[in-house]
Parts: structure tokens; C-alpha cells; sequence
């Protein structure tokens, strides 16, 4: 008898005599084509449930978090880096100004230079400590353009390795992390401006 869904059964599309044609995915518990990766700690991100608890900030309260809590790995005048809680690779860095401000355009000058100096420093680190081949450095401008907390202006910077993409992101839109935050931060904070050259 035909099973639907086997691809080697040549019979699986015709009816059986005198019933009417089935469309498989109308069926409840018929598998489909996808796998699933089960994520349920992803929930509390989706439902805002990470952010804290009085309404706040997460990028002006990042700051003020116990060391040994804290995600930070540098502190400038005007700008802190941080680990990304939900990173894209291991070394994924947010560049934030310690004021509350949203947009790019709005940062000071003395801002967006301490941006920039700390993306440098950001980059020389992760390349020396982690063997990064390249960088994609970015921001996203509103939620429309992909800003997961579009009220406090912050930079991305994700390491990249020339074979840091396998068939999980692109198949099952998944990412596989080598190592811990924990660890990353240590590393990072260990080393921070190594192989820079100020």
C-alpha cells in the first residue's frame, strides 16, 4: 500500500480505487520536508520577556551589571563594547554609546569617533585572539530595517572565518556555537587591544 510522503514510491499521487485524492498537507501529523530544531529559550526573546523587568534599556542598564554578570568586555569615555546575548558566531560584539540615543545621525561627533576607534580596537582583538578572516560591521536604522531594539544606537561586529558556514544556517536556520559567552567574555576582556597597534 502507498505511504504518502515516500519519494520512492512511484504510486504515492494516485488515488486508491473509488476514493476521492487526498492533499497530504490537509492531513493533521503528516510529516513535511522540514526538520525541526526545538529552541524554546528563544521564546523569552520573541516575547520581550529578556527585557528588563522596569521598561528600561537593556543597552543603558548593560553597563551598571555586576562584572561578573556582565556581557561588557571594554568601556571607553563615550562607548562600551558588549557581547550580543544572542549572537550570530562567538565574538559577536555591539559597540553602544553609554547616552540613550537612537539614530547614528543623532550621536555627537566625539561619539561617533569613539564608535569608530573602538570598532578598530573591537576587530584587532577578535582577529588576534580568535583568527577572524573578516568582519561584517553593521546597524540597522529602525525596526523596518531589521533593528531588534531600535531605541539605543549600537553597532554590530561579527567575526567571520572562512568556513564558519555550514548546511545548519542555510537549511535549518541554525546557528552552532563553539563557545560560550562566558568564556568569550573572558577571553575578550583578557585581551582587549591585543594586536593593535596604539
Amino acid at each position: 500500500m502507498a505511504e504518502f510522503g515516500n519519494p520512492a514510491d512511484e504510486t504515492q499521487d494516485a488515488p486508491l480505487e473509488g476514493s476521492p485524492m487526498l492533499d497530504p498537507s490537509t492531513l493533521p501529523g503528516v510529516p513535511d520536508a522540514f526538520q525541526r530544531l526545538w529552541t524554546p529559550h528563544r521564546i523569552a526573546y520573541i516575547q520581550g520577556e529578556t527585557a528588563p523587568a522596569d521598561g528600561g534599556c537593556v543597552f543603558c542598564q548593560a553597563p551598571a551589571v555586576a562584572e561578573e554578570d556582565s556581557l561588557v568586555v571594554a568601556r571607553g569615555e563615550l562607548v562600551y563594547a558588549v557581547l550580543n546575548l544572542y549572537p550570530y558566531n562567538s565574538g559577536h560584539l555591539l559597540i553602544c554609546p553609554y547616552r540613550h540615543v537612537a539614530n547614528y545621525d543623532e550621536a555627537t561627533l566625539e561619539e561617533v569617533a569613539e564608535l569608530g576607534s573602538m570598532t578598530q580596537a573591537a576587530m584587532r582583538t577578535l582577529r588576534a585572539v580568535s583568527g577572524a578572516h573578516g568582519f561584517n560591521l553593521g546597524m540597522n536604522q529602525g525596526k523596518v530595517a531589521g533593528a531588534g531594539i531600535e531605541e539605543h544606537l549600537h553597532q554590530h561586529i561579527v567575526p567571520r572565518w572562512g568556513q564558519d558556514s555550514n548546511f545548519f544556517p542555510i537549511i535549518a536556520q541554525t546557528k552552532a556555537m563553539p563557545q560560550l559567552l562566558g568564556e568569550m567574555r573572558e577571553i575578550l576582556r583578557d585581551n582587549w587591544h591585543s594586536g593593535s597597534s596604539d
